[in-house]
């Protein structure tokens, strides 16, 4: 008997619950949930999907409030613009959002999986009540898809399939105004197709990606293609917070017949009704363990919650606990390793701050004109060419006036057009000279020290690097 248990134990191991024995899908047909629980996450997906669809249209000064233009490289996080001059900013968040993640998981588990996460809140939230809507609960959907093509089902799959159309159709448009702002997806969309066939092609392949993942990948997203999913196998440890389910309780299970008004005393709380099953929209028994395809929705908390009260037991047979909570019955959050990360992620949050807060509106770059070195006028002043290059982060135009600050004998001529006015959210490009009399040339190579100036006020300084001829040991 141990040696077939163990068998088991081994066999479940090694295969996921969507997934038979060759390799076909399993199509999950979820219970329809409800519970205490199930009511907080409709708050909770409420309020999220409301910031989500109204954070495109929030403008400040005009502009959008947040952007991710990838295409031009261009961001704009909370009104702040970032460009691809701030890549070391960007770096910096996705190392500090890496070990936020790391740090939430270890204490946390997959909340975010379950109650934050757009693919979660659509899928269930969604795309799963609208399914419930037209074709009904867990069996009167299995009863439709096996049933031969009639008028009723070719309206409630047709029907059906319209919607989840429509609502990916939205998505995409959604997705779009984040990437290239609300005003530009509604110019693309108010012009014919071959007016912009760029956006029209992206709205396309945004509608046909969300359509196939929530008509049909549906939980394949979370247990095979997400990373943060696949990363739970080495982030969760005993002390974490999961979805689990109380074995020392509710072991050894049995069916609870119909003469019989509460569980016998030999028995565990678990009535083995399986509705923690038939409820879970990925498929899993949680009373397996923790395992990689759980997102924590707590729909088996609610189902669970629900037959304790029926059969007089005290709720909690399946909650969110610890594998050491559990165990020892001691929750512990606050462990050693949690110490470490959080100072880790502190430290990260305050050096991220503090380039953002210093972070310069106005950045500039000088380097010498390549290919050139030095040259002599007839009065006898080197001069050294250069590209200078200015950024403007702000949403106004910007000028600037640039001085040489040291050495106090060295004089500066712009080429080309005198004034310097750089263009909002843009990038302008220019040459200058800088004149040296040769007397004052100490080395081959010393640093001209330049002054930025903005309506007379210096915003920042940068350094030249100025060649000379080679002074004679003589």
């Amino acid at each position: 008997m141990k040696e077939n248990l163990y068998e088991f134990d081994e066999e479940f191991r090694d295969s996921i619950s969507t997934v038979d024995a060759e390799g076909k899908r399993i199509w999950v047909y979820p219970k329809k949930p409800s519970g205490r629980f199930h009511n907080w996450r409709i708050v909770v997906t409420t309020f999220l999907l409301t910031v989500l669809f109204v954070m495109p249209f929030i403008k400040l000064n005009g502009r959008p409030f947040v952007l991710l233009n990838f295409f031009e490289r261009k961001f704009i996080i909370f009104g702040q613009v970032f460009w691809p001059q701030d890549f070391f900013l960007l770096a910096l968040t996705l190392v500090t959002f890496f070990v936020f993640i790391t740090l939430f998981t270890v204490a946390f588990g997959r909340i975010w999986c379950g109650w934050m996460c757009p693919q979660t809140l659509f899928m269930e939230m969604v795309f799963r009540k609208i399914e419930y809507w037209i074709e009904g609960d867990a069996n009167e959907q299995r009863k439709l898809d096996k049933q031969p093509w009639n008028s009723k089902k070719i309206i409630k799959k047709g029907g059906k399939q319209l919607i989840f159309l429509f609502i990916s159709v939205i998505i995409a448009h959604l997705v779009m105004a984040y990437l290239i702002g609300v005003d530009e997806v509604v110019r693309v969309v108010s012009q014919p197709p071959t007016e912009n066939m760029a956006g029209f092609i992206g709205l396309l392949t945004f509608t046909g990606i969300f359509y196939g993942v929530f008509a049909r990948f549906r939980e394949q997203a979370c247990i095979a293609v997400c990373p943060y999913g696949r990363l739970q196998g080495v982030l969760l440890v005993k002390d974490s917070l999961v979805v689990a389910y109380d074995w020392l309780r509710g072991e050894p299970r049995g069916k609870l017949k119909k003469s019989q008004t509460s569980v016998a005393s030999h028995q565990g709380d678990c009535i083995d009704c399986k509705l923690c099953v038939h409820v879970c929209p990925t498929g899993i028994d949680i009373r397996n363990g923790t395992q990689l395809e759980c997102v924590n929705c707590t729909a088996c908390i609610d189902a669970c919650d629900e037959v304790m009260d029926k059969i007089g037991k005290p709720k909690g047979l399946i909650r969110y606990s610890s594998y050491t909570a559990i165990k020892e019955g001691v929750l512990k959050i606050f462990t050693p390793r949690i110490a470490g990360y959080s100072v880790v992620l502190m430290a990260l949050v305050s050096l991220l701050l503090y380039f953002i807060l210093t972070r310069a509106d106005i950045e500039t770059t000088v380097l010498k004109a390549p290919g050139t070195l030095y040259s002599k006028t007839d009065d006898g002043q080197i001069t050294n060419v250069y590209n200078i290059e200015f950024v403007n982060k702000t949403f106004d135009d910007v000028g600037l006036e640039v001085r040489v600050e040291s050495p106090a004998s060295a004089s500066l001529l712009k080429i080309g057009d005198q004034d310097i006015l750089v263009p909002k959210e843009g990038i302008l490009k220019g040459l200058f000279m800088i004149k040296l009399p040769e007397e004052e040339i100490k080395a081959m190579k010393m640093n001209v020290v330049l002054g930025i100036y903005q309506e007379g006020r210096k915003i920042e300084t940068t350094n030249a690097r100025f060649i000379g001829p080679i002074k004679s040991k003589n």
